[in-house]
């Protein structure tokens, strides 16, 4: 039996392997409530997570999850895979988000962890074992998630950086002088907006209105509830900036649209990598202070194989979340040397970093086989395999994924 959401993922978690019976979501829809007084919304795992975001906004209150594909995922999926998103650092993991789940058992069983209590001390926190089990433990079918006030200030300025050691610079001024305010630091390198502002004019170049692009991006975001009070903090910040020579240029928005506008940069990034060629994707996760390192190193060694190849870099920086890609232009199919080479030196280079070779995606089929070796040890693998035997005792739940396919 294979959960399916919205088919958004990256690592095949929801794609069938053999003869399984898809179990699709899609007609788990409904929005039950939102409790005006609490702020907790209570809905179905196959509503659209752009769908909740209307719905709560309309109600004056945020979903604390953001994607690029918002328009298409669903919330269960989201939370099956733990998705992070670029509100991460400001509302934190869905782990913190969600208070309470129902979830259909591998037997038939629907065990009822729904609450909308925020506190409740009584017993296991059931729920935190099938956020991010990517439908191995039990299909979620009903999720209760506390939705913040909709902020009534938001601000966002387009920052350059000559160097990586600025944007670091760049990223502690902005967590001194915005503090509480601060709701998102995105990075960007020069190589993927070489390919987005084929779509999108990028506020800020080296030659005014020109073409040629600094070495690396910010989009940096404000929310917060008093417009004056939020807008002089960003300008502060902005002013520090520059003073210091961390970013050399920037724009920041004067309106709504001009925030919009900005955001559809990054969120092209996805787009215009996949419209390129083939594309290698990798989440990963690695010390803030690396952050670029294992970009520069991984460019290195495929520029040795194919010279025409790109790495194309974007992330939640804040979080130390880097989303690394490869693509060959105008070649959409898989060159198996470049596959050969990348994925050992990707997460040989992650794991002696002392991160993760998953930061927000999940495992999948695309990862499973490293669970053990690479990610997680065997002690805590061998629970998990305990866990998932008193749940699944059959193995039928998304078989194949998360785990190495020998356990």
């Amino acid at each position: 039996v294979v959960p399916q959401g919205g088919n958004t993922g990256l690592v095949g978690g929801s794609v069938p392997v053999a003869d399984e019976i898809i179990v699709s979501t899609e007609r788990i829809n409904a929005i039950h409530r939102l409790d005006m007084d609490s702020g907790i919304l209570t809905c179905d795992a196959g509503c659209i997570l752009q769908d909740l975001h209307t719905y709560a906004a309309a109600r004056n209150h945020l979903v604390p999850i953001d994607l690029g594909a918002k328009g298409t995922c669903q919330i269960g999926g989201n939370v099956a895979t733990n998705a992070g998103g670029q509100y991460f650092y400001r509302f934190g993991s869905l782990h913190a988000n969600i208070l309470g789940l129902e979830v259909v058992l591998a037997d038939g069983t629907i065990l009822d962890l729904t609450n909308t209590n925020r506190k409740d001390n009584t017993g296991y926190a059931m729920k935190h074992l099938f956020i991010g089990s990517e439908g191995t433990l039990g299909l979620i079918t009903k999720i209760n998630l506390s939705c913040p006030r909709l902020p009534s200030s938001r601000n966002a300025a387009f920052l350059a950086c000559e160097s990586f050691g600025d944007v670091l610079k760049t990223l502690k001024l902005a967590k001194e002088e915005l503090g509480e305010c601060l709701s998102a630091f995105e990075f960007m390198d020069r190589a993927v907006l070489r390919l987005v502002q084929k779509k999108h004019r990028i506020p800020v170049t080296c030659s005014g209105d020109g073409d040629e692009l600094y070495p690396f991006y910010l989009l940096v975001e404000t929310k917060g509830s008093n417009e004056q009070h939020d807008a002089e903090k960003m300008t502060s910040f902005l002013e520090k900036s520059m003073e210091g020579n961390h970013v050399v240029d920037g724009v920041l928005s004067q309106a709504r649209t001009q925030v919009e506008k900005m955001w559809a940069i990054r969120e092209h990034c996805n787009p215009a990598t996949k419209d390129t060629g083939y594309n290698w994707k990798y989440d990963i996760s690695i010390p803030v202070s690396e952050y670029y390192d294992i970009a520069e190193e991984i460019r290195r060694a495929i520029y040795a194989v194919r010279p025409d190849a790109l790495c194309v870099n974007w992330g939640h920086i804040c979080d130390g979340n880097l989303h690394l890609n490869v693509t060959t232009p105008g070649e959409f199919e898989e060159d198996e040397e470049i596959t050969a080479l990348i994925e050992p030196c990707i997460f040989e280079s992650v794991v002696r970093r002392k991160g993760s070779i998953s930061a927000e995606h999940g495992l999948g089929r695309c990862k499973n086989e490293y669970l053990g070796t690479l990610a997680k040890n065997e002690a805590a693998v061998a629970k998990m395999i305990k866990i998932k035997g008193m749940f699944d005792p059959y193995g039928i739940l998304n078989p194949g994924k998360f785990f190495p396919t020998n356990r």
